[in-house]
């Protein structure tokens, strides 16, 4: 492996990111990681870094009190004559929480950094540093690019369990030592409450650390929040928060399942008082925006959108899509024009335009949703589609249409090495779309690989729709619904690009690393 290796950071992880993953867990419902009573501010919450470049990161962090945000940066882990810079206020506006942007690092190597929270009225008074590190993207091609991703985090009401070691599947991914980790969607389920225990098919109980906000689902600013520092209550996420920077999308449960815009709660699900879904996906939007690093979010910003391409050096791209915000109604999907689709006309036209300028030699499409695999939504008591593929194997309909006319658009333009990684359906599985298969077949062949979920019930595989030709030549999921993490089936893929060769391995993992399914795939070509 080409890979190139870090020295010194397996040091940094059993030293100074001890203090951040090894917080006292509650025992008791309602209880958040244990602060220092000093008077001084705490960063108790554990660091994150996002949107990670070639010369720049996005460091988050949350304090429990007003604080003055402070990261130093090094090269190496003891902080000899660090850089300083000084981030925003922290302050109930934004929960307390905040970004600071690095400018200017050096490209291709570890970057150790530290947050310190100050005492707004007395800088002197600063708080326990919190210290994590990252690289930076080189822009050396035999450097090679390796990254994870997954998603669907504590749904099903299946959340942190301490008897079973909490979110154990990080530990695993960390153990990958990945460049960043892409999330697919589903960070959170704010339409799907915690409850203390649940039974287990065995006769065992299920045993979930809860809070007040995960008690029922969300609908206010402050539950919306809640949810998202429900995931950080985990040691496990904390310490790969630290480790390993993220790229993050998000897809339904961020607000609630299968919504989309314009949409009204029906009076018959009495668990919501606020009807309207845009009131609520505001709110969820501001809270994702306040608890992860995404650089087209942070407070200034100037695109203000979850879609976005991120570039890796010479041997990739990343195409973050936005399949949520944009999209029309769920319906039969049937209709024989649909120029808004599930990407809308603005992200379509942007991808097209980016996918054509991209120089990278592998060109990742990071979806929320699954392309040909059928995903009903029967939600509002009727039988409507909630991804792309409506389940008629012939020319394309409804959402269809508009993944037709990308489809062919990179094949005309000779757009080479795409590759759609997705989660969403809670199984693994890898599908190849072969023109010669399909009934729309003005289009090179490609694959699509379906990882997930992290920690969340797993489901059987859905129905595939022949419209573009999927064959799926990989598949494991559980024959029953809703599968504990207990029962296995969670999951996780990993993408390595040997800088030298230039090709990509995909493999498939489960929960313990342990490998499923592994294709390698050939740089240079339209399709393969």
């Amino acid at each position: 492996m080409s890979h190139r290796p870090f020295p010194g950071r397996r040091s940094v992880l059993r030293g100074s990111l001890a203090a951040s993953a090894a917080l006292t867990l509650p025992a008791v419902s309602g209880a958040a990681p244990a602060f220092a009573l000093s008077g001084r501010p705490g960063a108790g919450w554990g660091v994150q870094t996002g949107d990670v470049t070639s010369d720049s990161g996005l460091v988050w962090v949350r304090s429990d009190r007003p604080a003055r945000m402070i990261v130093e940066t090094s090269a190496t882990e003891s902080f000899r004559n660090p850089r300083r810079w000084h981030g925003p206020l922290l302050g109930a506006d934004t929960d307390f929480t905040g970004t600071t942007r690095l400018r200017g690092l050096p490209s291709g190597e570890q970057i150790h950094y530290r947050v310190l929270l100050a005492d707004p009225d007395d800088p002197r008074r600063t708080g326990e540093p919190v210290a994590a590190t990252f690289r930076t993207v080189s822009p050396k091609r035999r450097d090679g690019v390796r990254f994870l991703w997954s998603g669907d985090l504590a749904g099903q009401g299946w959340g942190i369990n301490p008897d079973f070691g909490g979110y154990t599947i990080y530990r695993a991914m960390a153990e990958l030592d990945p460049d960043f980790f892409l999330c697919s969607g589903d960070n959170i389920y704010a339409d799907g409450p915690i409850s203390a225990t649940a039974a287990l098919p065995d006769g065992s109980t299920w045993r979930n650390i809860t809070t007040e906000e995960k008690s029922k689902v969300a609908e206010t600013l402050a539950e919306f929040r809640g949810n998202f520092r429900y995931n950080l209550l985990d040691h496990n996420l904390r310490a790969f928060n630290a480790q390993v920077p993220s790229v993050i999308q998000w897809d339904d449960h961020e607000v609630r399942n299968n919504w989309y815009p314009g949409q009204t709660i029906l009076d018959s699900d009495a668990r919501y008082t606020e009807k309207s879904v845009d009131v609520l996906a505001g709110r969820a939007r501001r809270a994702f925006s306040e608890y992860f690093p995404v650089s087209t979010l942070r407070p200034g910003a100037r695109d203000g959108r979850v879609y976005r391409v991120l570039r890796q050096g010479p041997l990739l791209d990343v195409f973050v899509l936005d399949m949520r915000t944009y999209r029309n109604a769920n319906s039969p999907d049937d209709q024989t024009v649909d120029p808004q689709g599930i990407l809308g006309r603005e992200q379509l036209e942007w991808l097209k335009r980016e996918l054509s300028r991209s120089r990278a030699v592998w060109k990742v499409i990071a979806s929320d949703m699954p392309l040909g695999l059928v995903v009903p939504d029967t939600t509002e008591g009727r039988a409507n589609m909630e991804a792309v593929a409506q389940g008629d194997p012939g020319a394309p309909l409804g959402r269809e249409l508009q993944i037709a006319e990308l489809l062919r658009y990179i094949k005309h333009r000779r757009i080479t090495g795409t590759v759609w990684l997705t989660a969403d359906v809670h199984h693994t599985s890898a599908q190849h779309y072969q023109p010669s298969r399909a009934a729309f077949t003005d289009f090179e062949p490609f694959w699509e690989f379906v990882s997930g979920p992290l920690n969340a019930g797993a489901f059987p595989a859905g129905a595939l729709d022949g419209t573009f030709g999927p064959e799926q030549v990989f598949v494991k999921a559980p024959t029953a619904s809703n599968v504990s993490p207990a029962g296995g089936y969670q999951f996780f893929g990993e993408v390595d690009i040997d800088g030298h060769s230039g090709e990509l391995t995909v493999r498939l993992r489960e929960q313990d690393g342990t490998v499923l399914f592994t294709r390698v795939l050939q740089p240079g070509r339209v399709g393969q």
